[in-house]
């Protein structure tokens, strides 16, 4: 029986900047995702499970052990104490102020469960991803920026579309980029790319890369230019569907071009007619689009990702 620890960043006890209202905000999606991981590694029938929790974050799914950080322990300090007691460590982590990417380093081989430190490095800033991808001949938006009328400004490490603007010329999206960088904030820019913003859910593992799913994102753009993130809807395009091959194709690409992603993984992209999908973001973890997707598809993914690493258990 493999043991296995599972730590989501929020529900875990982290904090979003160590803003708590932000972190009450995001929590429901956290906790959606440590619940849904867990409830696949019970299902399983091969898996002990212990998951991080706290106070604010409610039960975990019957079956899964709860533990919780001692009094004035880091939560990666945490999270490394508790993956040393087990086969495998899951962590669901944003790329924010490199918080994946010092978990990656402080768990490692063999028990890290997903990607390796280069892809997460590249994969944590979006401008880095974007000059990467368009080196392999991946559409980005920079392609459309002649004919761009819109601008985008974000953070160029965020997550869940947290400060992220459109702006109606460069000129405004040039200024927005100076006052973060006059706050001591790393932005970046990009042309907006009109279309339909979906994201691929992808399992990488053995030399390439399972299109999954392609999932609906449910995108707002308030009056101020804020862009808010509603929700997903998850696996809406057929596999028949005449869309499918570009997608699958983009999903190869970018593994190609990131060969050290692992386990599942999701690409943000914008899709319309007269070209190819575009590449906005890779997120290189565990996304909200998991949730509901082994159900959906009939087959226990955390199951196949820990099978596809052939850890074998420590312990008896």
């Amino acid at each position: 029986m493999m043991q296995v620890f599972v730590y989501e960043y929020l529900s875990g006890g982290g904090l979003v900047d160590g803003d708590a209202a932000a972190t009450e905000a995001l929590m429901p999606q956290g906790r959606a995702m440590r619940d849904a991981l867990v409830a696949d590694l019970l299902a399983s029938g091969d898996c002990e499970v212990r998951a991080a929790t706290c106070a604010r974050a409610g039960a975990l799914p019957a079956g899964a052990a709860a533990v919780e950080a001692r009094a004035g322990e880091t939560p990666l300090d945490f999270a490394a104490r508790l993956a040393a007691q087990h086969d495998a460590a899951w962590i669901i982590a944003p790329e924010t102020g490199g918080c994946l990417a010092e978990f990656e380093r402080a768990i490692a081989a063999p028990r890290w469960r997903g990607c390796d430190a280069r892809s997460i490095a590249i994969a944590s800033s979006k401008s880095a991803t974007l000059r990467h991808l368009a080196a392999h001949d991946i559409a980005t938006p920079w392609a459309f920026a002649a004919g761009a009328t819109r601008w985008v400004v974000k953070p160029d490490d965020g997550a869940g579309s947290v400060a992220t603007r459109v702006h109606t010329n460069r000129l405004a999206a040039e200024a927005d980029l100076g006052a973060r960088a006059a706050r001591g904030e790393i932005a970046c820019i990009e042309p907006w790319v009109a279309g339909e913003a979906l994201s691929l859910s992808l399992l990488c593992e053995a030399g390439r890369a399972e299109l999954l799913s392609v999932n609906r994102q449910h995108m707002a753009t308030l009056a101020d230019g804020t862009l808010r993130y509603e929700g997903v809807e998850i696996d809406v395009l057929p596999r028949a569907s005449a869309r499918w091959p570009a997608f699958a194709a983009l999903a190869a690409r970018v593994y190609g071009a990131l060969p050290g992603l692992r386990g599942f993984v999701g690409i943000d992209v914008i899709a319309s007619e007269g070209h190819a999908p575009v590449l906005i973001e890779i997120n290189p973890r565990l996304t909200c689009a998991y949730v509901g997707l082994s159900r959906r598809l009939g087959r226990n993914l955390a199951r196949e990702m820990l099978g596809l690493r052939g850890l074998e258990p420590s312990h008896a």
